[in-house]
């Protein structure tokens, strides 16, 4: 497990977000919103046990500026902001790796991230990597979905529905079609209609 020197909260378009880093100046950690900032903060303090509340650095600030930035739809990749990765398994290691060159906006499926691991029968696996993917939205997880365009599952508050809002900001488009969100975006998307992947 990363181990945090700090973390601190802050709001974006989807709600409060929380995010720790290390004395390197890594990013121990990130959080999605919570029904609340207290909610959000009380997960921090979970996640990070005894780690102070505190006032990020310029270099984390900076990252803190640029997820904001993406849950506004900026299409920022974040592919230069430094995790630290101690603790994490080498497996979850590439399932993040992969995920991160995602680029905003465009989606794999579970099957298709199996596959440029060079394990196709692991998709299963892959679902479970991402549902305790400490780093969302930096690793995001969230443009993985299951097959056939399903939605897929997420573990952030608001399961699907906050899943769906993130790739609506993103304008998302599903492999070489026109994305689901290129016209007239709504956020009442119906996701009891959408097939859940459970790892």
């Amino acid at each position: 497990m990363a181990h945090a020197s700090g973390f601190c909260l802050f709001g974006t378009a989807i709600g409060s977000c929380g995010i720790a880093w290390n004395e390197r100046g890594e990013i121990a950690g990130a959080q999605l919103p919570e029904s609340g900032e207290r909610d959000t903060r009380g997960r921090m303090r979970r996640r990070f046990p005894g780690v102070p509340e505190a006032k990020p650095s310029l270099e984390v600030e900076a990252v803190v500026a640029r997820v904001r930035a993406l849950l506004d739809g900026v299409r920022d990749p974040l592919l230069d902001v430094r995790l630290d990765l101690d603790g994490v398994p080498e497996f979850k290691r590439r399932v993040y790796e992969i995920t991160r060159a995602i680029a905003p906006g465009r989606t794999l499926t579970y099957g298709e991230l199996a596959a440029r691991l060079g394990e196709p029968g692991a998709a299963r696996a892959v679902g479970q990597a991402l549902g305790h993917n400490p780093f969302a939205p930096i690793v995001p997880c969230h443009r993985v979905l299951a097959a056939g365009t399903g939605a897929g599952g997420f573990s952030a508050e608001g399961g699907v529905a906050t899943k769906l809002r993130m790739l609506q900001i993103e304008q998302a488009q599903f492999g070489p079609q026109p994305g689901l969100f290129d016209e007239e975006p709504k956020v009442d998307l119906p996701a009891k209609s959408l097939r859940i992947f459970k790892p």
